[in-house]
């Protein structure tokens, strides 16, 4: 069964570029463009693709707003915000409007594909060149500090979950999680998946936010907060 992928983007070549890279892969289908935002929630809406590429500056609606709205509307497509080096106040608001990933127009057309499948098969992705960048950005000036005590479902959490919500919010892969704690991929995975499962969230993404808003992990610490 192929993936279905719509691409939302106000420039005609890109989407024409993005297409001829996805169209290429047997398992991929792009089953519709749109210019601007309100016609890429209409899209969304309508044909219900697996995976969304979101340009953020359109005319009309930009895709922060429409990302908004087709997060809100609880439909299983996951959005992936398409941005640039100098766009990172919109990828902040795109983190909090319910993106799954991020990408740099300018990825490497492998990279798109890989991106669409990881996004597809229920994962998060921030593109390698602007994880750390998102990170402590976002942590500095955006994120406003932990206030209260820690929420309730933190303490649904075991230790070793702790620990990978903690990796997690500093932008380790599952790869990189396994060879700090000593375990497999596979124990990764179950790790992450009760972590979110518990804390109520959607993916990866939404874990890094969670875990800076409410002190998990703190700016300048090696290991979580415990």
């Amino acid at each position: 069964m192929s993936l279905r992928v719509a691409i939302v983007d106000d420039q005609h070549l890109v989407r024409a570029g993005f297409r001829m890279i996805l169209e290429a892969e047997p398992d991929i289908e792009v089953i519709g463009e749109a210019a601007d935002g309100i016609g890429g929630v209409d899209l969304i809406a309508r044909e219900r693709p697996d995976v969304a590429l979101m340009d953020v500056r359109m005319p009309h609606r930009d895709g922060i707003d429409a990302t908004r709205e087709i997060v809100a509307a609880g439909g299983a497509t996951r959005v992936v915000i398409l941005t640039t080096f100098d766009l990172e106040e919109y990828v902040f608001a795109a983190l909090r409007a319910g993106a799954s990933g991020f990408l740099l127009k300018d990825t490497p057309p492998e990279d798109l594909v890989v991106a669409v499948r990881t996004i597809a098969a229920g994962d998060a992705l921030l593109s390698p060149a602007i994880t750390g960048r998102v990170i402590t950005a976002f942590v500095e000036g955006v994120a406003s500090p932990p206030t209260g005590g820690e929420p309730e479902a933190m303490g649904s959490l075991t230790e070793r979950e702790r620990e990978v919500l903690g990796l997690l919010a500093r932008g380790r892969s599952n790869a990189e999680i396994a060879q700090a704690l000593f375990v497999s991929e596979t124990t990764v995975k179950t790790h992450v998946g009760r972590v979110l499962a518990k804390l109520d969230l959607r993916d990866r993404v939404q874990a890094v936010i969670y875990a800076y808003e409410h002190g998990v992990v703190r700016v300048g610490r090696s290991r979580p907060a415990t």
